[in-house]
């Protein structure tokens, strides 16, 4: 698989079909290597050329146009031109300027990814690596939305890359909704509508934007968040914690009110129910935070909304002193890659992101062949990796589903 920037510079292709790069990218799903700029240039318009964007007998700028536009030489687009030529995709012609012949096979469909945590939330690398892994992938290509910079400027990001993706004619795109950003409820449904209205199916990945247990009307595939909040704090019950606290952040996605709802049952099928809300939501690196939730309820474990919040959260703990699991249990969910590194390793529920990215790409499928199908979700269970935080010592390899 090749790295591509569509025409926009917005986003960057990657072709799921075999190639002469495929191993070296599915060992690193996320662009890394900086690109030849004649090869930017070919890749745009490749992919142009493969969306629809550019038709059969269009005219390709000009390469002074191309070479303002790319910031370089004639020379330099001028091979990216060749290339094309050889692939008999274009034609070039003195005085009359570069037209396109031809599109490419119609089979082959284009899919965007509209992931505004993608290089920033783990689990989507290993996720958009399962759906380039699966079989039903290689005929198709996936559109790369950039890593999106600011939280404060992702709704804008976000929103100017679903509109990309709509020009492009793209066959279907990938949609994991914005968290954590003032707006994001209002963003994610003008994203969904503006997909809506140009045709484009959309298969929600991870989590919906609608405000849990609400749901939209999207397929949606991700893991049982509720039935991996029970298990998890099901483990510390039957392990003698009593007071549990649940930590996450404020304008969490939907998938952690999902986690909230299964922790408070399994304290109500203990008999635990009656006791105060331990429920704290903030900024798990503000040492304020932290410390009214350690004197609000004095817990012996904490649940965490996800791994990342209990890294944070067991760094927070160690400036005080207190000692992890001797003094306070904490646990996470999602098992991400440095979760067995922490300075105490992290007891969580497993999640398949490779699974999830090849259901994800099957489920996407279906859906054009059968666009009157309902909704459905499609979430997988989890498993709980047991590591020191809990408490527990498991024998080396030892996991409990």
């Amino acid at each position: 698989m090749g790295r591509k920037k569509t025409l926009g510079s917005e986003a960057h292709t990657t072709s799921v079909a075999k190639s002469k790069t495929h191993s070296t990218l599915e060992e690193k799903a996320l662009p890394s290597r900086k690109t030849p700029k004649y090869r930017e240039i070919y890749e745009d318009l490749h992919a142009a050329i493969k969306a629809g964007t550019l038709r059969r007998g269009d005219r390709l700028p000009s390469e002074g146009e191309l070479g303002k536009q790319y910031n370089t030489s004639r020379i330099t687009v001028s091979k990216a031109i060749h290339e094309l030529q050889l692939q008999g995709l274009v034609s070039r012609h003195p005085g009359s300027g570069t037209h396109v012949l031809a599109p490419i096979a119609t089979t082959d469909r284009v899919f965007g990814l509209l992931i505004p945590d993608l290089g920033r939330t783990e689990i989507f690398e290993p996720i958009c690596n399962g759906m380039m892994r699966s079989p039903l992938s290689k005929p198709h290509s996936l559109l790369w939305g950039h890593s999106m910079g600011e939280l404060s400027q992702q709704e804008k990001e976000a929103e100017h890359l679903c509109h990309k993706y709509i020009a492009q004619k793209v066959s279907g795109v990938f949609f994991s909704p914005l968290e954590f950003t003032a707006e994001k409820d209002i963003v994610n449904r003008r994203i969904a509508s503006a997909l809506d209205r140009a045709g484009i199916p959309v298969v929600l990945l991870d989590r919906c934007y609608a405000p849990y247990p609400l749901r939209s009307k999207y397929d949606l595939v991700g893991i049982d968040n509720r039935s991996a909040g029970f298990l998890i704090t099901q483990h510390l019950l039957s392990h003698g914690a009593r007071r549990i606290a649940f930590i996450a952040r404020r304008l969490s996605a939907s998938t952690v009110h999902g986690r909230i709802a299964g922790y408070r049952e399994a304290l109500f099928a203990r008999g635990l129910h009656q006791q105060q809300d331990l429920v704290y939501l903030g900024d798990p690196e503000d040492p304020h935070f932290l410390q009214t939730v350690l004197k609000g309820c004095h817990p012996d474990a904490i649940v965490c909304a996800n791994d990342i919040t209990a890294a944070r959260i067991m760094q927070g703990l160690a400036t005080r002193g207190i000692r992890v699991p001797d003094e306070i249990r904490i646990v996470g969910i999602d098992d991400v890659k440095y979760a067995g590194l922490l300075p105490v390793p992290l007891t969580t529920q497993h999640q398949n992101c490779a699974d999830i990215g090849a259901i994800a790409m099957a489920t996407m499928l279906q859906r054009l062949e059968k666009p009157d199908l309902p909704a459905r979700d499609i979430l997988l269970q989890t498993k709980t990796v047991l590591r020191r935080s809990c408490g527990i010592h498991p024998l080396p390899g030892q996991k409990f589903s």
